[in-house]
């Protein structure tokens, strides 16, 4: 394998993608559920949220579209981030003019047309990754992702909650859009092919497509890996803030716990996972993760059944962004180690968004479950799923992940 240094502006480009993305993305997952709660809405409407994210499960569907044809803006997957995040600012500006509550007519159609740009455009940043990553690499990638979004939990949640507590809606708003687009600037100047890998197959490509990805021998094993490992995870996260609401925290609190917690606990979580995937090797990681993140789910079990020291529950919190960030880490590197350079954009979406598909179904039920039975039943049940689905996801993927440090052969080599 061809051990050529990535250059350092590929690197850069790669953060700013992922945190330009990050930002609007948890606008909405991190920063509008507990505002919402915080003025009366209960938590089947809030749970109701994860139908924002239906582009991100779906995307799949067009990714093949952006590894075959090319925008008339500028050409490559640089300019279908561009377009896609002039998409994503003006809704973002246009959200900054209505109210949640008494304008939902307009706030969920522009959530969705804002989910729908931010999905496309990472099919792009992430095809780019793919292109330009070698095994040996993707682990850091993966680890700068991690970072990236804990930089926009940070931002766009953290930050638009401060902005809110002390201005208005709009101009939290605003801010989070401005800073989106901002970071992404560093695709503009750079030359695409720059670092780029190449296969070394002579046989000719077939045109990317969905049924090229179902053919591979690979494909079941992985495919129900993705699906299943983060089943529980939703469970959680959905209702999370909200329970921290419910405990009395106010959303200044709730802004430094969730956001700066996921700033330097995720960042660190994201810099260990790969270290220990270097060293431990994927499997091995992966497993490490599912106790960590089960021992985590019983602790909220504990919180939700007596009251705990502030100082226990930051750090239950804070455990749980720790395990995220980690597992994101492991997730994502094992899904480019058998995404092809083909269709790089294609694969590696179809296995994200199989992955967050059980992530949004479970925060939807989630906020159900959690209004009818409470929040020790709902824990409970986020625990002994974790096992289980933990359990039945590593047995399924077992083909790529027993194979330790060794990545699978994916036929490529960087360009010169």
């Amino acid at each position: 394998m061809n051990k050529t240094k990535l250059p350092k502006s590929v690197w850069a480009t790669l953060l700013g993608l992922y945190v330009g993305q990050a930002i609007p993305l948890y606008l909405v997952a991190a920063a509008f559920p507990p505002i919402l709660r915080s003025r009366g809405v209960d938590l089947q409407l809030i749970g109701a949220f994860g139908v924002i994210m239906a582009p991100w499960v779906f995307k799949f569907l067009w990714a093949p579209l952006l590894d075959k044809y090319q925008p008339p803006l500028l050409s490559g997957r640089k300019g279908w981030i561009v377009t896609t995040q002039l998409v994503v600012f003006a809704t973002v500006v246009a959200l900054s003019q209505f109210d949640p509550l008494e304008q939902v007519e307009y706030f969920f159609p522009l959530l969705l047309l804002m989910s729908f740009a931010a999905a496309t455009q990472d099919i792009a940043t992430d095809g780019y990754a793919v292109e330009h990553l070698t095994p040996e690499q993707q682990p850091i990638g993966n680890a700068i992702q991690g970072g990236a979004i804990a930089a926009g939990v940070l931002i766009g949640g953290s930050l638009t909650l401060f902005i809110y507590d002390f201005t208005s809606w709009e101009f939290a708003v605003l801010s989070a859009g401005v800073l989106s687009a901002l970071a992404i600037l560093p695709i503009l100047f750079i030359n695409e092919n720059v670092g780029r890998r190449q296969t070394t197959s002579k046989q000719a490509a077939p045109k990317p497509s969905l049924r090229a990805f179902f053919a591979r021998k690979e494909t079941v094993a992985i495919l129900g890996f993705a699906l299943l490992f983060r089943v529980p995870e939703g469970l959680i996260k959905a209702v999370e803030q909200a329970f921290l609401v419910d405990l009395g925290f106010s959303l200044t609190q709730i802004g430094v716990i969730s956001g700066g917690g996921a700033a330097v606990v995720g960042l660190a979580g994201s810099a260990l996972g790969m270290m220990f995937i270097l060293r431990l090797g994927l499997g091995t990681f992966l497993w490490a993760i599912i106790t960590l993140r089960t021992l985590c789910f019983a602790g909220y079990i504990l919180a939700a059944y007596q009251d705990l020291p502030l100082e226990l529950l930051i750090g239950l919190s804070m455990l749980n962004t720790f395990s995220r960030y980690m597992e994101i880490v492991g997730l994502y590197t094992a899904f480019m180690r058998v995404a092809s350079l083909n269709q790089a954009g294609t694969d590696f979406t179809i296995l994200s968004s199989a992955n967050l598909s059980m992530y949004m179904f479970g925060s939807l039920f989630a906020g159900w479950f959690g209004q009818h039975y409470g929040y020790i039943s709902l824990f409970s049940l986020a625990t002994v799923l974790s096992i289980v689905t933990g359990f039945l996801a590593m047995r399924l993927g077992r083909r790529v992940l027993d194979m330790g440090k060794a990545p699978l052969p994916l036929n490529s080599q960087l360009a010169d």
